[in-house]
């Protein structure tokens, strides 16, 4: 630990000045955090019901800095593998601007107030759900799967899969199947996307010791496993318009969006080459991305149309 750069009582470097704002927002994975707060929102707007906008306001804060700290939280346990990857090398504590002890403080503190500020505030469903969030991030996915099985992502993506669940139960105080449905479209989104990432990445993870699906299994059935991931997904995205959530366009979406991430799979599983194979992997997990972001964006839009309409007194066709 000591020759990576993280001291290994956790202490800040004999010349580290202090570290900056920036260096906390970085520890709370903005980039991630976006996608939270926009999965969440969704989930708070599709819930039936209307919720105060001031307390829809601080639900998603609460679900954004629930999430800041469950990336506080990881950065402080994975310290030591960032400083072994060329991709995570240059986060706050391999590089020295923040302690693995103050990692730990901020991510606590974060955990407590968003929680607890969400419970009291809103309601304590959503923040038992929050709170499950947190700590199965932490305690399955971080600390228990990651470092020991390539299933880490399969079952740990549960974890990025709760958001809309929160958002809908901060509207409406419970969890119903619609809610259920935003979870399992993200869960099995997690894999395939993953997976990509991985495959491009994987000397990184074998340097650092992380047994993802291409170091253990190699990259011929980490491709297979895409494609069975892929189709999986683009079944379980079509569920919203079978359960009332989304509409017409969202099917007609699920259905080209879907049409085009298979596609993709496909393409990077039949590619053997090895520069044309990392810049199928790499296509297909920007897509991923603007894939779920469409999907999710649709059902946001379908539903906030919807409620203009009523509110103005015109019939949905």
């Amino acid at each position: 630990m000591a020759e990576l750069g993280i001291p290994l009582n956790g202490s800040r470097p004999a010349n580290l000045v202090g570290a900056s704002v920036a260096d906390f927002i970085q520890l709370m994975k903005p980039r991630v955090m976006s996608l939270v707060v926009f999965t969440a929102f969704t989930g708070l707007v599709l819930a039936p019901g209307q919720l105060n906008p001031v307390l829809a306001s601080i639900a998603i804060l609460c679900i954004a800095v629930g999430a800041g700290a469950s990336g506080a939280l990881n950065m402080w346990y994975d310290a030591d593998i960032d400083a072994r990857m060329q991709r995570t090398v240059g986060r706050p504590i391999p590089r020295g601007a923040v302690s693995r002890e103050e990692a730990l403080t901020f991510g606590v503190i974060l955990s407590i107030g968003s929680v607890t500020t969400l419970g009291l505030v809103v309601n304590w469903v959503a923040a038992a759900l929050l709170a499950l969030t947190i700590g199965f991030y932490l305690f399955v996915y971080t600390i228990w799967l990651k470092r020991r099985t390539p299933h880490n992502i399969v079952i740990g993506g549960a974890a990025g899969a709760f958001p809309p669940m929160i958002g809908w139960a901060a509207a409406t105080g419970g969890v119903s199947l619609e809610s259920i449905v935003l979870f399992l479209i993200i869960f099995m989104w997690t894999p395939p996307h993953f997976w990509a990432l991985a495959l491009y990445r994987a000397r990184d993870y074998e340097r650092a010791g992380v047994p993802m699906l291409p170091v253990v299994a190699g990259a011929e059935e980490t491709r297979k496993q895409i494609v069975i991931y892929s189709a999986l997904l683009v079944m379980v995205a079509f569920l919203p318009a079978l359960c009332n959530l989304g509409g017409p366009a969202y099917a007609l979406t699920a259905i080209i969006a879907g049409g085009i991430l298979l596609a993709r799979a496909l393409a990077l599983n039949g590619v053997r080459d090895g520069r044309a194979a990392e810049r199928a992997a790499r296509r297909l997990f920007a897509f991923s991305i603007v894939y779920l972001f469409v999907l999710f964006a649709v059902l946001l839009l379908e539903a906030a149309t919807t409620r203009y309409l009523s509110l103005s007194g015109v019939s949905p066709a």
